[in-house]
């Protein structure tokens, strides 16, 4: 099956207030199920990328769901707990930071997009997605049929419920991580590369969740193949 089929006719966007556009047009057009697919944790120095696939009900109130990073914690704990509820069909994978190294991070976040569809997939008995509607320029390495929406979260509310349940999901894990190795302050900066985050791995040097590949990390290791420390922070 060819992921890219010309012929589903999807809306043109312009500045349009109404972001279930492309999930009503799909509709339509005969698919039973349109899942959003996010992810988060791209450009953090320490832990993993999470990403979520999540098939937002018809008859929910879409127009709370936004973009992950326009609200404030206590707004995305609240729509994260809304959709938990809603009768949202929800599916959650990560990659780890073994996992980034090996493959750069482009990789791994199509690779967490992935998981994220089939954990979807498991909770809906099996049954995956009809069509994805995926944040960003890259497909998700499936045969689903999916189209890209750059700034996706602000044009589909499916890619903005996914964008908060990563979010809020790579959040938490930080945080227990927290309190593994709390000398790096992960429940302060989740792990990107703030200033604090970057004085402590420069005193401690990183730690096993850190990604030894990218810079402001790789340069604190006794590494001896300089085509190990390359910088692969970049999509």
């Amino acid at each position: 099956m060819n992921p890219c089929d010309p012929s589903v006719i999807l809306p043109d966007f312009i500045n349009s207030a109404d972001t279930f556009r492309f999930e009503r047009s799909l509709y339509e057009q005969g698919y039973s199920s349109v899942a959003g697919v996010d992810e988060a944790g791209r450009g953090p120095l320490a832990g993993p990328v999470v990403a979520a696939c999540v098939i937002v009900p018809r008859d929910c109130d879409y127009s709370l769901f936004k973009d992950s990073k326009l609200l404030t914690p206590g707004r995305r704990t609240v729509l994260f707990d809304i959709l938990k509820n809603c009768g949202a069909l929800i599916g959650v994978g990560l990659a780890d930071p073994r996992e980034i190294e090996q493959v750069n991070i482009l990789q791994a976040s199509l690779l967490a997009m992935k998981r994220a569809m089939e954990d979807c997939t498991l909770k809906n008995q099996g049954c995956p997605p009809e069509y994805l509607l995926v944040d960003g320029g890259f497909q998700v390495p499936a045969t689903v049929r999916q189209q890209t929406l750059v700034k996706g979260e602000s044009k589909s509310a499916s890619i903005a419920a996914a964008s908060i349940i990563a979010k809020v999901t790579r959040d938490r894990l930080m945080a227990d991580n927290h309190r593994l190795y709390p000398q790096y302050g992960f429940l302060r900066h989740q792990g990107y590369p703030t200033k604090e985050h970057r004085l402590a791995i420069s005193r401690y040097g990183p730690c096993p969740l850190h990604r030894r590949t990218f810079r402001g990390v790789s340069e604190f290791l006794a590494i001896s193949d300089p085509d190990t420390a390359a910088d692969k922070n970049s999509w």
